[in-house]
């Protein structure tokens, strides 16, 4: 039997489906669950930041380089939506692999 790996989460799946939830929380894309966009959560939103920010901290030094520049790129876009929001601008936030 050959030894095939299975699917799983990896890293970098694993912060954009976070990425991905601050956008549900900032109202740019519908929720996966329900299809529906929400009203803006900002709260969640910045709860999302922190733990994406956490995250980039506690694997500093073990990342390969195209995981941290998506954890750098992210962090950058999301805060920059957050302020946008804070402010009342409804610019939508794009996440790419």
């Amino acid at each position: 039997m050959e030894n095939q790996e299975q699917p799983g989460i990896t890293f970098t799946g694993f912060i954009l489906s976070l990425a991905t939830t601050a956008a549900v929380h900032f109202g740019d894309i519908a929720d996966p669950n329900t299809g529906e966009r929400t009203e803006p959560n900002l709260p969640a939103a910045a709860q999302m930041i922190e733990l994406i920010a956490l995250l980039q901290e506690k694997t500093k030094g073990n990342l390969i380089e195209p995981e941290e520049q998506l954890v750098d790129d992210l962090l950058y876009e999301l805060r920059l939506r957050f302020v946008q929001a804070q402010n009342g601008q409804g610019e939508r936030l794009i996440i790419e692999p």
